[in-house]
C-alpha cells in the first residue's frame, strides 16, 4: 500500500469516527434555513408535501436520521451512510476526471 493510500483510508477512518461518534452531539436547534424561516415568521407558507419528501432517500431518512431505527443508532448511522456516500461520489468523480499517468519515456514534459 503506498503513502496516498495510507492517508485515504486514515482519513475515512477519521470521518466515519466524526460521523459515527459525535453526530449525536449535534444541536437539536434549527439549521440554516430553518432558523431563517422561523425568525422572519414565514416557516408557515412552507409546502405541505415539499418534493424533497417525494424523493427515494427520503423514504429512508428523515431530519437526519434513519427511520425504522432505534433512536440511539439512527442518527450515527445516518452520519456513516452520509460519509460512505460523500466519499464514494468523490473517489468515483476523482476517479473518472484524473488522467492516468503515461509512463512513456519519450513524452516532452
Amino acid at each position: 500500500m503506498n503513502k496516498n493510500q495510507t492517508w485515504l483510508l486514515v482519513g475515512l477512518g477519521v470521518s466515519l469516527a466524526i460521523a459515527g461518534f459525535l453526530s449525536p452531539f449535534a444541536s437539536k436547534s434549527p439549521d440554516g434555513l430553518d432558523r431563517v424561516a422561523e425568525d422572519l415568521k414565514f416557516k408557515e407558507k412552507e409546502a405541505e408535501k415539499p418534493i424533497s419528501g417525494q424523493l427515494p432517500f427520503a423514504q429512508v431518512f428523515q431530519e437526519y436520521a434513519v427511520k425504522g431505527v432505534p433512536e440511539t443508532i439512527a442518527t450515527p448511522l445516518a452520519g456513516i451512510i452520509g460519509t460512505v456516500v460523500t466519499f464514494g461520489l468523490a473517489w468515483g468523480v476523482g476517479k473518472l476526471t484524473i488522467r492516468p499517468k503515461n509512463n512513456n519515456s519519450s513524452d516532452p514534459e
